[in-house]
């Protein structure tokens, strides 16, 4: 109920239905006044998002102390008591997202500082002292060709600065420059490339001229398009999650494929939530440096999967050896299959940047 005082007329200002008592007999809608301060739009919208009258947080309180009772409830229609999977799914995922993006940012100065050569960054190889850095710059003299002789630090600069700023595509070895010089290849016959490979090669290109300022920020571009595709990626491994779990119950002709949707929203809530606790305690560790947090972290981690598996046990009601195999079964194939989605997020960042 609104704290909004309810209005002196009695006609309902939707369907015009005269109201008898607070609400509408017709439509439902409550008879109060229409002017509301901005704390009561709030407060509307977070009660509409949470359920805030006890739904939000009972249905929480049963996701993360009772795995898979909550979709066990659901799929026997006990659902009354709780909030809509689908909506606290949005709601989760939101709040998540919009945490999960204000920590983690690719920056180009990061991926400039992350260029080796032989393993050691820039600051590192300046850090050796005089005779380690001689044998590292010798060494690196010898790999191009040039006399063994130890380069000075003034020259090793020159020399980093021109090697990492070759970073950039070259799926062909940087050989052509430009779609014309390509295309003119193709045409005499000198180059005899399939139709897949001329599509990455031409994209090569583009790239590598999009970024010819700064060859070093591609990595960094590309990396950004990664990890905002993160959203995109888990909403459609969510349909393959359940389909994962429709095969591994298959004789379960009870439980249909939408049951098995609903566990698998619960499960990335529980996700979510303990994602959030995880970032959290890094937050936390960053200020106070503390083994003990990393730990926490670390066992936070490996508890989401203890907790897929009892969820799998309380849900599907099977002993705990089929289980536990079934378990193993599901992370494997679920593995492969974030392993393809990752490889098609990687071809379209390269397409999308």
């Amino acid at each position: 109920m609104s704290h909004l005082r309810e209005r002196l007329e009695k006609n309902c200002l939707n369907c015009n239905t005269e109201v008898q008592g607070r609400y509408c007999q017709n439509c439902g809608q409550e008879n109060i006044e229409t002017k509301e301060t901005v704390w009561h739009l709030i407060a509307h919208f977070f009660k509409d998002i949470t359920h805030f009258d006890g739904k939000f947080f009972s249905t929480l309180k049963y996701l993360i102390v009772k795995p898979g009772f909550a979709s066990k409830e659901y799929m026997i229609g006990r659902r009354a008591s709780y909030v809509n999977p689908v909506k606290m799914y949005i709601f989760t995922s939101a709040f998540f997202f919009l945490l999960f993006f204000s920590v983690f940012k690719i920056k180009n100065n990061n991926i400039q500082s992350s260029i080796t050569l032989n393993g050691k960054t820039f600051d590192q190889v300046r850090a050796l002292d005089s005779l380690a850095f001689d044998e590292f710059t010798t060494a690196l003299n010898k790999e191009d060709g040039k006399p063994a002789a130890p380069m000075k630090r003034d020259d090793f600069k020159k020399y980093f600065d021109s090697t990492s700023a070759k970073s950039g595509i070259h799926f062909s070895n940087g050989r052509y420059k430009s779609k014309a010089q390509y295309d003119s290849l193709l045409e005499s016959g000198v180059v005899k490339d399939g139709w897949i490979k001329r599509r990455f090669i031409y994209r090569e290109i583009e790239i590598n001229e999009k970024f010819r300022d700064n060859p070093k920020a591609t990595l960094g571009a590309i990396g950004n398009v990664m990890l905002h595709s993160l959203p995109q990626m888990l909403f459609i491994l969510l349909p393959l999650f359940a389909f994962i779990l429709k095969l591994l119950y298959i004789r379960r002709k009870d439980y249909y494929y939408v049951n098995h949707g609903i566990f698998s929203i619960h499960y990335y809530i529980f996700c979510f939530i303990g994602m959030i606790v995880i970032f959290g305690l890094g937050k936390l560790n960053s200020w106070v440096n503390w083994g003990a947090i990393t730990f926490l972290q670390v066992a936070l981690a490996f508890g989401l999967l203890f907790y897929l598996y009892k969820a799998m046990r309380n849900f599907y009601q099977q002993r705990r050896a089929k289980t536990v195999f079934k378990f193993l079964i599901f992370c494997l194939l679920i593995l492969i299959t974030i392993m393809f989605l990752f490889i098609g997020i990687i071809l379209f960042s390269f397409f999308k940047i």
